[in-house]
């Protein structure tokens, strides 16, 4: 799809920003919060005072009033620029749960402090939990008041930042796995509430968190009790969008670094970009990307318009292509650049360690695969 003139202004106006604030490996690293590798508070807080947090938050509540193309521009803008600002992932998923299930007074309060700059973070895998949402088995009991949470969750991305975290807890057990779970809002400071970091390949953004009699007033539950599933499956498709977006912005970070190398390394007497074993390989890239694009463009503007089975379809063929694409450009930029792609020295081992996860995050391709599959009738 074609992007407006106000689209593509804030296209630019996000690509200045990173290469004004962060294009280089120093700027990004004095920036950091400390035991941070993909975070920064204060790059973090100009977001947001540029209304850029809050870009598909309506007005209402404190955002920008801005559509899915508007956030997917922003994503693959931030994650082409290597904006340190991760946490601004699991946030905005957490925004699309507010917006569809939260009540009014949720909305205000929640909303606002997002666009404003507060990090949350949202819970639903367990350690017998993961693409099998069913098995959920983290429980909630009703007492005075509220209810009781007990039990593990992990995978939980920035939660060791959030001031909330969204959970998906079991509220009720009967023949239908999938009845009986709700969504809470859960303070990170609450007693009760233990939070520990897993260190991964691509840093140490995910964590394990432990509850025990852990209080949550009647007030925090978000939606409908014992209707967590659907709507967990309901905001699944914006969360897929996000994974999209961030896979192609990774994926041409990583081929404008590779034709940048290419052609600049000369061997043999001339630059290694004119060989054609290089250049055929990197025409193919570009082209694979760029159909992952439109593709992602197009879900963007019918997950506006038009949300349903069709587009959940396409949600999940996005995310299938771009993360793939991005996994392959890294892979393929690291071979193109030899030695030096694997040096530290250089962002390419970055873009190979933080695109090995995308096929996984956000549902992995084999789920993704499975949805496409059974919306073509096979079962």
């Amino acid at each position: 799809m074609s992007l407006t003139t106000e689209q593509l202004d804030f296209q630019n106006a996000i690509r200045e920003f990173c290469a004004r604030d962060c294009a280089t490996r120093e700027q990004r690293e004095a920036l950091l919060d400390p035991e941070e590798e993909d975070q920064s508070s204060v790059l973090y807080g100009r977001l947001a005072e540029l209304g850029w947090l809050g870009v598909a938050i309506p007005e209402t509540y404190g955002g920008s009033g801005g559509t899915y193309v508007e956030q997917t521009i922003l994503f693959e803008e931030l994650w082409r620029g290597m904006a340190p600002v991760k946490a601004l992932g699991p946030t905005t998923t957490v925004a699309g749960c507010y917006k569809r299930f939260g009540s009014e007074e949720q909305k205000h309060h929640a909303l606002a402090a997002i666009a404003a700059g507060e990090i949350m973070s949202i819970s639903i895998s367990e350690p017998g939990a993961g693409s099998d949402v069913a098995a959920i088995a983290c429980s909630a009991k009703p007492v005075s008041g509220g209810w009781v949470l007990n039990g593990q969750k992990t995978w939980c991305s920035y939660a060791h930042r959030a001031g909330r975290i969204l959970l998906v807890g079991r509220t009720s057990r009967d023949e239908n796995a999938h009845a009986g779970l709700t969504i809470f809002e859960v303070s990170s400071d609450s007693e009760g509430v233990e939070t520990r970091r897993i260190a991964t390949l691509g840093g140490r953004e995910v964590n394990d968190i432990f509850f025990t009699d852990c209080f949550v007033p009647t007030e925090n539950v978000v939606g409908e009790v014992g209707r967590g599933f659907p709507q967990i499956m309901a905001g699944l498709d914006g969360e897929r969008l996000v994974g999209a977006a961030v896979a192609i912005g990774l994926g041409q970070r990583a081929l404008d670094d590779t034709i940048a190398y290419v052609k600049e390394r000369k061997q043999f007497g001339k630059s290694i970009g004119t060989f054609q074993a290089l250049r055929h390989r990197i025409a193919d890239l570009a082209t694979e990307l760029e159909c992952a694009r439109l593709l992602t463009y197009e879900v963007a503007g019918r997950l506006e318009r038009d949300p349903g089975p069709a587009t959940t379809r396409m949600t999940s063929m996005a995310k299938i292509k771009s993360s793939e694409i991005a996994k392959q450009i890294a892979l393929e930029g690291m071979q193109m650049m030899g030695g030096y792609g694997y040096a530290c020295e250089y962002d390419m081992e970055s873009h190979v360690r933080h695109s090995l996860v995308l096929p996984i995050y956000a549902g992995t391709n084999e789920i993704q695969r499975e949805i496409v599959s059974r919306s073509l009738g096979l079962r």
